[in-house]
């Protein structure tokens, strides 16, 4: 089976890598400047007053935590893709160091990020399956403990990526341009001139510690979320589905009433507008869980093959890891971070009250430099209890 594995991977993927990796410094650095810039907007536009509870709650913390991975890699991309010099020059000891970091601390809020998307899927399948006990379940101060709580284990579970990973040094060849010459081409004691010995440092894990590693990344950070967030995604369909057939319902039910009592005009039209208030409400919701669905689904297009090739590196072997996971490295990178990136977009698009709230805040000023208020809606004015989310507003 590696054998095979081998094969396939061989070929192309390495075709494949080095052409790829020429434009990933630009590729990656210019995904993370857009998604810093997105997620502070995302930052300043939710934390509004008026856009307060407890999905956007959750939706924030998430923006934090992509903000930060993506402000961490811009110098990484910067350093290992963008800025060219010999490899002397790059494996010091300092710049080890920093790699080091940006492994550990990556991975970290990466992986806070996507516990608050499994966060954020089920309590849009309560608020949807179970809407009576939406306000006592996802309440926003349980979603502030959700957040605290994602920020304070998800580092925990990363403890055996700290324990294991380490800093080594090794003894390397280089040329007078400090590029590196093959080490079993000559002795270190009789070495020609303009070849001279040097040390290079290098972030690296022991063979155990690797297995380690990968079931806890494949596994525990990646498969078993997709795992869920499949799961919740497909629950999420089904209820929409239940509730489009419910407002069909209601109308047929609504154009009955509204026949059968027309001699009682006024009363008539009291129910009228009672159903069509429900209904505007339970479209203002599909259109959340809708929103909430296309971010579940980029999430899983980008985290989940991820997931597939780690746990592929631990049955098939060193050879598969070397072959296919590493040519594939960049690829993943950059999918993971365009997904980071692209919620700003998503809520443009799908919440008309994230559009206007943006537009509000950083599109119009008064006198002398002041921010515009953004007003309540009307029919939420005076009640902040509400759980408003980014699409709950009227058509899109």
């Amino acid at each position: 089976m590696n054998s095979t594995f081998e094969s396939q991977c061989v070929g192309w993927l390495d075709t494949f890598h080095t052409k790829y990796i020429a434009i990933h410094g630009w590729a990656s650095f210019l995904v993370c400047v857009f998604g810093s810039i997105a997620n502070g907007l995302n930052i300043a536009v939710l934390t509004r007053k008026e856009m307060c509870s407890a999905t956007n709650a959750i939706l924030t913390g998430l923006a934090v935590a992509d903000l930060l991975v993506m402000l961490e890699y811009i110098p990484y991309a910067i350093h290992s893709y963008l800025y060219f010099r010999p490899p002397k020059s790059t494996f010091t000891y300092g710049w080890t160091v920093f790699v080091l970091f940006h492994a550990l601390f990556a991975q970290v809020f990466h992986t806070i990020s996507i516990w608050l998307t499994v966060t954020l899927a089920v309590w849009r399948y309560i608020a949807v399956a179970h809407p009576q006990k939406n306000r006592e379940w996802c309440s926003y101060h349980r979603s502030i403990v959700a957040i605290v709580s994602a920020y304070l284990i998800c580092p925990l579970i990363c403890v055996p990526l700290y324990v294991t990973t380490s800093i080594q040094e090794r003894r390397q060849l280089f040329d007078s341009d400090g590029q590196y010459v093959n080490n079993s081409l000559y002795n270190e004691t009789t070495l020609p001139d303009g070849v001279t010995n040097g040390t290079i440092f290098v972030v690296s894990l022991s063979d155990t510690a690797k297995v380690l590693n990968f079931w806890m990344y494949s596994v525990v950070i990646k498969l078993i979320p997709c795992l869920a967030l499949t799961i919740l995604s497909l629950r999420l369909i089904l209820a929409l589905m239940e509730a489009k057939k419910r407002r069909k319902k209601l109308a047929e039910a609504t154009m009955v009433k509204s026949e059968e009592v027309s001699a009682e005009f006024c009363n008539s039209k009291k129910k009228k507008r009672k159903s069509s208030r429900l209904m505007d409400k339970e479209k203002q919701t599909d259109r959340t869980t809708k929103m909430l669905l296309a971010i579940l689904l980029l999430f899983l297009l980008t985290e989940f093959p991820q997931g597939v090739l780690g746990l592929l590196s631990v049955i098939l072997g060193p050879k598969f890891f070397k072959k296919c996971y590493i040519n594939l490295g960049e690829v993943m990178d950059i999918l993971a971070l365009i997904n980071s990136a692209i919620n700003f977009i998503l809520y443009c698009a799908m919440s008309r009250q994230f559009r206007m709230t943006f537009k509000q805040l950083f599109c119009k000023r008064k006198l002398f430099g002041r921010w515009l208020p953004v007003p309540l809606h009307g029919e939420n004015n005076g009640n902040t209890g509400t759980n408003h989310t980014v699409t709950q507003v009227t058509q899109v």
